[in-house]
């Protein structure tokens, strides 16, 4: 077991101690200076871990996560489970608070502190780019009242701690200062005439003209011509200076930041925590300001940004990059920070979920060549600034057109989309329980609404799933035992999620695993790309390889939508085609088993050719060529040509007055010929005289017996058969499934 003593002293003055009993490697205690860097409390716990506490005899500690033992109040349990960030707990003597003790929990992931600030980094960016999107529907001079809310203040903090606290910020500024953009200026000085070493046209101008002279030495060259001189003349030099306007500008940004991050920390509203890492922010701001450079550069009379050098220049840039984000970023407020940093926590897993959906919305924009129409649902005008509407549990749909040569598809891509339960068909949803995936894809073609699509199977759903301890999506699919044994790590159970979301929500082609480790893959349920299952490695690194393979994966879903023959396309009309009718059919008969050359035989599909023969004659001839002939023409006794008569399998034949046969021979595979009536004159068919002089076409079909048992040795009544018809019509042939036909047995 590993133990960790941590000392407090209470407002009386005196010390008690506080002991966490916890697995080895999972209690740290680090130094005060990378504590404070990275604004945490220097005892660290893990997440997901359970520790045994105590506390010095007749005190107790009370707080979140904590469950007090029953024998003994100074003593109980403490599980960390998902919280990650600054745990406060108070010591209590009865019911009298007697002091604070804060514990930091980390994150299982090592990067955690490195991905909380790129995340949130760049989901400022991101926001502030909608922001000043030209059509965007929210005013950029939208001026908010200072925030009352501990938590609003926290959240704009947050915003702006991201940009300015940035390692890219750092690299920026540190580059000016070394190397700054500097010009040269003309330098005027009064000088004694005597150190004057070399005199130009405008020395020698001052020589002649100007004031408070003295006499000229005897013993000078200049005596005979200039009885007097200047005692001083003004010089002129070139001196190099930082005092640029760029420069400038970079102090009056700086300045900015510290003056507003300043007020922050000095609200009535400023929290413990908002002043601590608010400190720190100052402080490395203040020693930019306090640099040799920017103490000789000047205050701005006018913004330069239109400068090519603010423009262009590295390190510049990025300042005014900052610059031009921190108003923006300084009026925002997000709904959904309360889930990542509310109460002192730092839930960079949720972070994670937040984060991606820009990541994803930026990719799905740039693969289908979107231009977003309904962005004034994701930031929109509050009493507090302008609200990011980004927040678990909150549907949010933003909806493009991919518009190519050959195709044009509505394209919705959707965060928290709820696809309620128990839905019958053919409604969309889940026909289960609810599902709710992270993130949902929703593709179908343009003029049709979803609803329609969803009726007629045109719809498709492809979804993904953030999963920020996730480390090595690869060892899902190992079938070893002990493959997943990590808690935080590798669980089947994040697989089966996807399954599930597949399975049960209708018209789902595939549901995909996100999250920052290594290694990107996908499962093909058939040929084509989808439907499918995988996961896909999101770093929040500035580069991700991760995000190449889910761009080229989206690349190709979407040249499959291009293909109007794709397998996918092809099952879902079967299925729309199968299911459309609510009444299915049922048939219990005895009937062949539908494998190897009777593959395809569903007696709902397979046509039956009910055939008439004329004679005995007619009936031996049959017999004996195995062929059966139907007349093909307008007049009275034929057939017109459809796809019944050239797709049958079987066909039953009968005679005048006989309404109940067992004669059923099977159709040879191939399809039927088209003779004529000399063609069958030569295979000796029974003609007379007339008829051969007639010119008809026949529909000639090659036969032979039925081997199947379940078809033999039965008797079929045709009379029963709703396209029969009596009478002189009883001998024109007419076409039914294997399904009617075992339903007229008799």
């Amino acid at each position: 077991m590993n133990r960790l003593d941590i000392p407090v002293t209470l407002q009386d003055g005196q010390t008690v101690f506080f002991v966490l009993f916890g697995q080895e490697g999972t209690l740290f205690k680090i130094p005060q200076e990378e504590a404070r860097a990275y604004g945490e409390a220097c005892c660290q716990l893990a997440e997901g871990k359970s520790y045994e506490y105590g506390i010095t005899e007749g005190y107790k500690v009370a707080g979140g996560m904590l469950t007090p033992s029953r024998v003994n109040p100074s003593a109980g349990i403490l599980q960390t489970g998902n919280f990650v960030g600054t745990l406060s707990l108070e010591i209590r003597k009865g019911e009298q608070r007697c002091a604070e003790i804060q514990l930091e929990i980390r994150s299982v992931k090592e990067s955690y502190r490195e991905d909380y600030r790129r995340m949130l980094e760049e989901i400022t960016e991101h926001s502030a780019e909608l922001l000043m999107h030209h059509n965007s529907p929210v005013s950029q001079y939208f001026k908010p009242q200072p925030p009352e809310d501990a938590r609003i203040l926290y959240q704009r903090f947050a915003f702006i701690k991201s940009l300015i606290d940035s390692e890219e910020f750092a690299n920026a500024v540190h580059q000016i200062l070394s190397a700054p953009v500097t010009c040269w200026e003309e330098n005027k000085q009064l000088k004694s005439v005597c150190g004057v070493k070399k005199a130009d046209r405008r020395a020698m101008r001052q020589m002649a003209c100007s004031a408070r002279r003295i006499h000229t030495p005897a013993q000078h060259p200049l005596y005979d011509r200039l009885k007097t001189i200047p005692e001083k003349i003004e010089t002129r030099s070139l001196q190099e200076t930082a005092d640029t306007p760029e420069n400038r500008f970079v102090k009056y940004a700086l300045s900015a930041f510290y003056t507003f991050c300043s007020a922050l920390m000095t609200t009535k509203a400023a929290g413990e925590r908002l002043k601590r890492e608010g400190a720190r922010v100052l402080d490395c701001l203040g020693r930019y300001l306090n640099h040799a450079m920017l103490k000789q550069v000047g205050t701005p009379d006018l913004l330069p940004l239109n400068s090519p050098v603010l423009q262009r220049r590295e390190g510049y840039r990025e300042v005014l990059r900052v610059w031009l984000m921190f108003d923006l970023a300084a009026k925002l407020v997000w709904q959904g920070g309360e889930d990542v940093y509310q109460a002192g926590k730092r839930d960079v897993a949720c972070l994670y979920e937040y984060w991606l959906f820009f990541r994803l919305l930026r990719l799905v924009e740039e693969v289908f060549r979107l231009k977003v129409q309904n962005l004034e649902h994701l930031i929109v005008p509050s009493d507090n600034g302008l609200a990011l509407q980004l927040k678990q549990g909150r549907h949010i749909a933003l909806t493009g057109i991919y518009a190519c040569e050959s195709r044009q598809l509505n394209i919705e891509f959707s965060y928290n989309r709820r696809f309620t339960g128990d839905k019958s068909y053919p409604q969309g949803g889940s026909w289960t329980l609810e599902m709710r995936p992270d993130y949902t894809l929703t593709i179908w073609p343009v003029g049709i609404t979803q609803e329609q699509a969803e009726r007629e199977e045109l719809i498709v759903h492809l979804h993904f799933d953030a999963k920020y301890r996730l480390d090595k999506a690869n060892r899902l699919f190992d079938t070893e035992a002990g493959a997943c044994d990590s808690p935080a790590g590798c669980r089947k159970e994040d697989i089966w999620k996807m399954h599930a979301y597949r399975d049960a929500i209708r018209r789902s082609a595939g549901a995909y695993v996100l999250y920052p480790g290594t290694g990107s893959f996908e499962k093909r349920g058939f040929h084509e790309i989808l439907p499918g299952i995988g996961a896909f490695a999101i770093n929040p690194a500035k580069y991700s390889r991760g995000i190449e393979d889910l761009r080229q994966f989206l690349k190709e879903v979407a040249e499959h939508f291009l293909n109007r023959t794709s397998q996918r396309e092809k099952i879902a009309y079967r299925i729309y085609g199968i299911f459309k009718n609510n009444e299915p059919m049922v048939v219990k008969e005895y009937l062949p088993e539908c494998f190897g050359k009777n593959r395809g035989l569903f007696p709902d599909e397979t046509p039956v050719l009910v055939g008439f023969y004329k004679d005995a004659a007619h009936w031996e001839w049959i017999v004996r060529h195995k062929l059966y002939n139907v007349r093909l023409a307008t007049r009275r006794g034929a057939v017109k040509l459809d796809t019944g008569l050239i797709q049958a399998k079987y066909v039953l034949l009968h005679t005048t007055g006989e309404l109940r046969t067992s004669r059923l021979y099977k159709i040879v595979p191939g399809g039927p010929q088209i003779y004529s009536r000399s063609d069958l004159v030569k295979r000796h068919y029974p003609a007379s005289e007339k008829d051969k002089a007639r010119e008809a076409s026949y529909l000639v079909y090659s036969v032979e017996e039925v081997n199947e048992p379940e078809l033999k040795d039965r008797v079929w009544d045709i009379s029963r058969l709703s396209s029969h018809q009596g009478g002189r019509n009883s001998a024109l042939p007419f076409v039914v499934t294997l399904y009617d036909l075992m339903k007229a047995q008799g």
